[in-house]
Formats: structure tokens, sequence, C-alpha cells
């Protein structure tokens, strides 16, 4: 008789720990942090320049890395902020091609990187809301659009330039007035014309 009560009394303990299981694990996936969310992509180089970066792997490596977070939940979101935070970093210490080793070009690259920091830092936040996880993925897609809008900048105006065919004497621009980016370029060119020239007169 005290073995069958035994067995009774067992049978309801783990009765109620499976309910209770079952309970916490629906409670988990109704979370607002499991909730998925939408988010707009980040914004692509332009796709005529592909060639010009196609060995720059760290921009790669981030770009397809937040192709990820289009539709996500907050929970996986703050479960990959440690992951993103590493390639960014690789992304800040990359050999930059040399069009874009430049103060303003480093500037994004450090405000993704404080974005992916601030992600990081969620993750240790037992009272992290699904709304500030949202804002700050948003944040950090935006300081990445930043960064892809400024190399498509950048390798516009560098064929703008390979493509001038005059000098700036002869249009009256005031070269203290051109940044280091085109005045470099200008040169070049200039330098490629008179040299055209001299095999034309030999």
């Amino acid at each position: 008789m005290k073995n069958i009560l035994f067995l009774i009394t067992l049978g309801i303990f783990f009765s109620c720990n499976k309910k209770k299981e079952e309970n916490t694990q629906k409670q988990d996936t109704t979370s607002p942090l499991s909730e998925i969310k939408s988010y707009k992509a980040a914004e692509k180089v332009n796709p005529i320049f592909l060639k010009e970066i196609e060995n720059w792997q760290e921009l790669k490596a981030v770009d397809e890395f937040l192709s990820r977070f289009q539709k996500v939940s907050s929970n996986e979101i703050l479960s990959n902020a440690l992951e993103l935070k590493e390639l960014v970093v690789s992304l800040k210490d990359s050999v930059k091609p040399p069009l874009f080793d430049n103060d303003s070009f480093i500037t994004r690259i450090n405000i993704l990187h404080n974005e992916t920091l601030r992600l990081v830092d969620m993750t240790f936040i037992p009272a992290i809301t699904a709304d500030e996880v949202s804002m700050q993925t948003k944040n950090i897609i935006n300081a990445f659009s930043a960064i892809t809008s400024k190399v498509t900048s950048i390798l516009l105006k560098e064929r703008f330039e390979d493509e001038m065919e005059f000098d700036v004497q002869f249009i009256g621009l005031d070269s203290t007035n051109i940044d280091s980016i085109s005045r470099i370029s200008i040169h070049k060119k200039s330098v490629q014309r008179k040299d055209k020239m001299s095999i034309k007169q030999n």
C-alpha cells in the first residue's frame, strides 16, 4: 500500500514539474524579446564599384553578417552581439585601400564600433527591453550604411576626377580649397596628360 502511495505521489510530482516547464517555455516564446521583427537592409555599395572593394574581406564580412538582421528577434540579436563586435573590430583594424584611409572614413567606422559596443553592453542588462534592442539595431544598421554610402561617394568622386580632361589652372579653381584626395587625383591626371603629350611630340 505504501509503495502504491509513493508511486502516485511521485507521479503527481513529475506531472507538476512538467506543466511548470511547459508554462515557462510558453512564456519565453511569447516574450517581446522573442518576437520576430523586420529591419531595413543596410545600404549597399554601388554595384559598379564592387570590383574596387572585392578584396576588402572585412567590409564584406560585416555586410554579410548584418544581412541576418533583416528578420530576427531581439534575443537572436543579443546572442550575436559579440560576434558582430569582433567583425567590426577586424574592419576597424584592417588594412584599408588608400582612398579610405582618411579621418572622415575612419570616424564612420569608429561610430559603428561604438554602436556595437553598446549592443554588447545590453546583453548584461537583465531588464533590457525589446524596444531598446530594436533601436540599437537600427543605429548599427544606419552606422554601417553611412560607411557603405561613403565608399560609394569616394569612388564616384575618384571616377569623376579620373575622367577630367582639364587642368585646374585653366578653369580658375582655387587649389587651396581642394581636399587631399582630389589634389592627388588631379596631379596624377595632370602627369599622365603631360606624359602623353611628350610621347606625341617625340
